[in-house]
């Protein structure tokens, strides 16, 4: 409700992989395919032209492959992020998209939910990047995805097992939101920042309440059913 939605363009050259891609995307809250090219060269015009905040893109392609694509958007100077699907995994190539500035690399064939996890984190850090302001560390570290699968998610005790359906890198997210709030946050607020849906930070929300990760208030309205809302533990320690 009232979401930012993510304005994606699509490149990719093969319809088939495009509309997987496509229905991938689409099954993930807030972000919309505004577009699709089919090569490189008519990509890059739709990206000076449409202004997308992310560009998902393949390297094999004809006319202009995804390498030159990256380093064209570069040299345009396009306020744009990447994130690259190509079936392409030696290291030359995927060395040089991330020397390019491309945040995530997903080797085909792959799963929807690695597709989901790097779409869920874009969306929390473009969403950091709203405005002017100040990082702290942190915050800095569990943006960057090669730091941050190494980051303990309270800096102080790692969660170790998680229940059936719960995935670290989300669990983070949540806890990277939860702290940058100044008060306590619903469950709909939290999937807002994060970009998934209700139920399921719910289901995050509590069982960081169950461990003891954050704490959970209780608010009633004048009309309708009282509102749990949770803030971190002890979140200054």
């Amino acid at each position: 409700m009232g979401m930012h939605k993510i304005k994606v363009l699509l490149i990719e050259d093969d319809p088939m992989v495009l509309e997987v891609n496509r229905q991938f995307i689409e099954r993930v809250e807030g972000f919309q395919i505004i577009d699709t090219a089919k090569n490189g060269m008519e990509g890059l015009q739709k990206a000076k032209e449409q202004k997308p905040d992310l560009i998902i893109l393949d390297i094999f392609m004809p006319e202009q492959d995804g390498i030159d694509t990256l380093k064209a958007v570069r040299a345009e100077q396009l306020d744009v992020d990447i994130i690259v699907i190509t079936a392409a995994n030696d290291k030359a190539t995927i060395k040089t998209m991330l020397q390019n500035g491309a945040l995530d690399y997903i080797v085909k064939p792959f799963q929807f939910e690695r597709l989901q996890q790097a779409l869920q984190h874009y969306y929390t850090y473009r969403n950091n990047f709203k405005g002017e302001g100040e990082l702290e560390q942190q915050h800095i570290d569990a943006l960057i995805p090669s730091l941050s699968s190494n980051i303990k998610i309270d800096n102080q005790q790692e969660i170790n097992a998680l229940p059936k359906g719960l995935n670290e890198q989300t669990l983070k997210q949540i806890v990277l939101f939860l702290i940058q709030q100044e008060g306590s946050v619903s469950a709909e607020e939290t999937a807002g920042g994060i970009g998934i849906a209700r139920v399921t930070a719910r289901r995050y929300l509590d069982f960081l309440q169950k461990t003891g990760k954050v704490d959970m208030d209780i608010q009633y309205g004048g009309v309708g059913r009282p509102i749990n809302r949770y803030i971190i533990s002890d979140k200054s320690s």
